[in-house]
């Protein structure tokens, strides 16, 4: 039985992931019973709850790995387990982020660097730490959870954003013929505590906009199965995306804002 590993393991995305990959989940190795699971957050209580009732139901191992990705100490903990090879680790999913509320210079410097640690920096390090591995096995995967904001122009969190995806696409094409996929998850709004634990309003965001982490999952563990290396796991959000493509970048700029305004934080 494989094993993955998922950061921000409790809530929202990485959650569904968990459900997912316990139950039975699509990965570069194809149809599978379910997967062992290495859960990745701060909150020891509730990943003990989420370990029990995945082992519970489903059968499935499910360790337990308390670790703040905003800490050297946390990034330093989760590289070491990725790097065990007598337990390895076959999909690694880099989910955890959050989102800061406010405009430029509304945010402290400090809140700021702490994005960048999380988003792009533990990205780096935990990718680096479970590739090796992986290649010398000849098989493996990593999902690094982006947001469709990385193709606009929208302050610290989309570009962090759009910093994953370079990156994921960048390290692929290194990786090419090893048999270890990368891929670049990019949803948009989905239904998850991010927004709640930012402070954010939702009730100005359409329902339309709105996805669902179950479906949005099974969605990209088919597209990491095909060898997608950028995902964006939605018609809706495929069809906005190519629009954004039309659109002059000066011009963009602009519009992002007004509609991040609108439809973000407030």
């Amino acid at each position: 039985m494989t094993t993955a590993l998922i950061t921000g393991a409790t809530a929202g995305i990485g959650a569904a992931f968990a459900r997912r990959l316990a139950a039975g989940g699509t990965t570069s190795g194809g149809v599978g019973s379910g997967h062992n699971l290495v859960l990745v957050a701060r909150d020891t209580v509730r990943l003990q709850q989420q370990a029990t009732e995945l082992h519970d139901l489903h059968g499935i191992e499910a360790e337990v790995l308390t670790a703040d990705l905003s800490t050297d100490l946390g990034i330093a903990a989760v590289e070491e387990r990725l790097g065990d090879r007598k337990h390895p680790i076959d999909l690694l999913v880099n989910n955890a982020g959050f989102g800061n509320k406010g405009r430029f210079l509304d945010v402290s410097m400090a809140d700021e660097l702490v994005m960048l640690k999380v988003h792009c920096e533990a990205v780096l390090r935990l990718t680096s730490a479970a590739v090796p591995g992986m290649r010398e096995r000849g098989r493996g995967g990593v999902v690094n959870v982006s947001s469709v904001a990385a193709f606009v122009p929208r302050g610290t969190y989309g570009a962090s954003k759009a910093w994953v995806v370079q990156f994921t696409q960048g390290a692929s094409r290194d990786l090419e013929g090893t048999g270890v996929r990368l891929m670049a998850l990019c949803p948009g709004f989905t239904r998850t505590e991010f927004h709640d634990r930012a402070g954010m309003g939702t009730d100005n965001i359409p329902n339309w906009m709105w996805l669902d982490a179950d479906k949005l999952v099974t969605a990209a563990l088919a597209d990491l199965a095909r060898g997608k290396v950028v995902s964006v796991p939605d018609p809706r959000y495929k069809a906005l995306m190519s629009a954004v493509k039309l659109v002059p970048r000066g011009l963009l700029g602009g519009i992002t804002s007004k509609t991040g305004r609108k439809y973000g934080p407030q």
